[in-house]
């Protein structure tokens, strides 16, 4: 994993947890930007709806990680669960 998500990965990657929650503001933080307005705003930038689609890059932090996203948008968070293998 390369890119400028790459410690949000790295975060994610070291983490014992089945589940880890996330503020924006905390990812923010990890990453050293702020995130777009896409995501601030629209639930699809952090999933994946379409399998037959390829990820866009950003989504590697977790899926490298091995965790899907769950974002509220409203309350501003996301919940990184592991995911089953």
């Amino acid at each position: 994993m390369s890119g400028e998500y790459q410690p949000l990965y790295k975060y994610l990657d070291n983490r014992y947890a089945n589940v880890v929650v996330l503020t924006f503001s905390q990812i923010e933080s990890l990453i050293g930007f702020s995130l777009p307005d896409p995501a601030r705003l629209h639930a699809g930038w952090w999933t994946h709806p379409d399998p037959d689609t390829p990820a866009p890059g950003y989504a590697d932090a977790w899926i490298l990680a091995r965790r899907t996203a769950q974002p509220n948008v409203l309350a501003r968070t996301v919940v990184f669960e592991r995911a089953c293998m």
